[in-house]
């Protein structure tokens, strides 16, 4: 391997492995999710009771979508420290994800329509 790349270049890959994950588990948690104020927190519940290892798949996109975010804030802080924002078109692409990926998951906490993310959507 080239002697300027270290292990902080894998989190790239690994925020692959991350999307990855929470598209399958949140196709899955699609399935039985309904998408109604009524009933989104019901339904949340029912998958986690009912539906064969649903606590799992949730639970694993829950924590997925925080894993997601620990690698993206280890991947901007190392462009960061590299230099890389010396590439102006490239960084920008990245900062528009950035704010893509953080309206995507403020979307997914307000989903289950808990006192939580009732709140989160309120304020």
């Amino acid at each position: 391997t080239p002697p300027n790349i270290s292990s902080w270049w894998n989190f790239g890959s690994l925020l692959g492995v991350c999307l990855v994950i929470q598209i399958a588990t949140g196709l899955f948690l699609a399935m039985h999710y309904t998408a109604d104020t009524t009933t989104a927190f019901s339904s949340v519940s029912h998958i986690c009771r009912d539906v064969n290892y649903g606590w799992l798949i949730r639970y694993m996109h829950a924590n997925g979508a925080s894993m997601f975010f620990i690698c993206l804030f280890i991947h901007i802080g190392r462009g960061i420290y590299y230099g890389s924002y010396v590439f102006q078109e490239t960084w920008n692409i990245g900062v528009i994800l950035l704010f893509a990926v953080m309206a995507t998951a403020f979307m997914g906490y307000v989903l289950p329509w808990g006192q939580m993310s009732f709140w989160g959507a309120t304020v």
